[in-house]
């Protein structure tokens, strides 16, 4: 029997990239019919001069709502779907990270006309995922919340022409927002070049709420997109091939981000800085990369998940994502010359200021991450001492 298909050509603003084949009950791609542009297919999905239909779809489904997401299921009962991906087809697989989109065979939509950079967009999806009644009967899909990655609850929104994402948090705890807004704090102060989130309340629940950081002239190419530009020598570790893929890109500050990125995440004991939570940006039409994406993504550490009684900044913790514990990780650092440790001599008054108003956190787990993370900061000062 012949799968039913659904006929896209796959575009990079206006540039006219591949036909593609996607079935109709999966959306799972079938087949790559044409190659218009080979230079503008999305990093990392060619290989041997020719591209990778196994790893196009990884790219394709890499852009979609995973299946972990909170309430993701029963959103897409209600929308009488059967996974995340046709969901993000409904809305020409448009996002507010990169340009590329799903052009309809035989259409004669424009970019200009439907992206979300210089368009508005429904917010209806946005509404499903935060559990409120979507703002007309029938549903309109145009949203770049069917193309939002990772598992916490989020949503974007247009705020005084700017476009935000608003995350939340986990469990009983929700800390992830206050993480978020904290490390901003950490940031600011030792000169990181970062993404600034602040803290939102809505319905007495904490969020985080950042300015997208892309624009309708850039996008982010995440590490795990880089490293696959270039083929990995048996000898060579995760870490160095990514440096080695950056350098061949024309980033020649790679390491000092690196240094600062990783000492970071032990400072804040961050257990999910997984190869897309970081990257570069480069120019959507030129295919120039510009630079290293600022440091985003930072909600999962502190603890967030463990109870007070099991904060321990001396306890082995998971790490990614070049090495699977932090005090191996940190190993990888070699200069700790930039880092001011004076800088966060009072960081613990800071951490009390985010964290007062919560009715999720009490003194007790306040001041258990207070003393934790002082720690911390005296474990990494014993480090680069030596």
């Amino acid at each position: 029997m012949l799968k039913q298909v659904n006929k896209y050509t796959l575009m990079h603003k206006n540039i006219t990239v591949a036909d593609l084949e996607l079935d109709r009950a999966t959306g799972v791609i079938l087949a790559v019919k044409k190659i218009y542009t080979p230079e503008h297919l999305p990093v990392g999905t060619t290989q041997k001069e020719s591209v990778d239909r196994r790893r196009l779809n990884i790219w394709w489904h890499n852009r979609t709502i995973p299946a972990s997401r909170f309430k993701i299921q029963s959103v897409l009962e209600q929308l009488k779907l059967t996974n995340s991906t046709l969901l993000a087809e409904r809305c020409f697989g448009l996002s507010l990270s990169d340009q590329y989109w799903l052009k309809p065979a035989n259409s004669s939509v424009k970019w200009s006309e439907i992206n979300f950079f210089d368009n508005s967009f429904s917010t209806d999806i946005g509404n499903l995922l935060f559990e409120q009644s979507p703002n007309n009967k029938e549903i309109d899909f145009i949203s770049p919340d069917s193309t939002s990655d990772g598992w916490l609850k989020k949503r974007w929104v247009i705020v005084n022409g700017q476009r935000c994402l608003i995350k939340g948090g986990s469990g009983a705890i929700q800390q992830e927002p206050y993480n978020e807004v904290l490390s901003s704090r950490i940031m600011e102060r030792l000169n990181i070049a970062h993404v600034p989130y602040n803290l939102l309340m809505q319905d007495n629940y904490p969020y985080c709420i950042c300015e997208d950081f892309i624009d309708s002239e850039t996008e982010l190419i995440s590490a795990g997109y880089i490293m696959n530009t270039e083929k990995q020598p048996n000898h060579i570790s995760t870490y160095n091939h990514f440096i080695n893929c950056c350098e061949k890109l024309g980033i020649a500050n790679i390491q000092t981000f690196l240094n600062q990125m990783l000492t970071f995440d032990f400072l804040i004991v961050n257990e999910d800085r997984h190869f897309h939570n970081f990257g570069l940006i480069r120019n959507a039409e030129t295919l120039e990369y510009i630079g290293i994406a600022p440091i985003y993504d930072n909600g999962t550490s502190l603890w967030y998940n463990k109870p007070t009684g099991l904060i321990n900044p001396r306890s082995k913790t998971e790490s990614k994502p070049f090495k699977d514990t932090h005090s191996e990780q940190i190993k990888l650092v070699k200069d700790f010359s930039w880092f001011d440790f004076a800088k966060l001599n009072d960081i613990d008054e800071e951490l009390r200021s985010i964290f007062k108003d919560s009715i999720f956190i009490d003194e007790r787990r306040c001041e258990a991450l207070c003393i934790a993370l002082q720690e911390r900061i005296n474990m990494l000062q014993q480090i680069a001492n030596k």
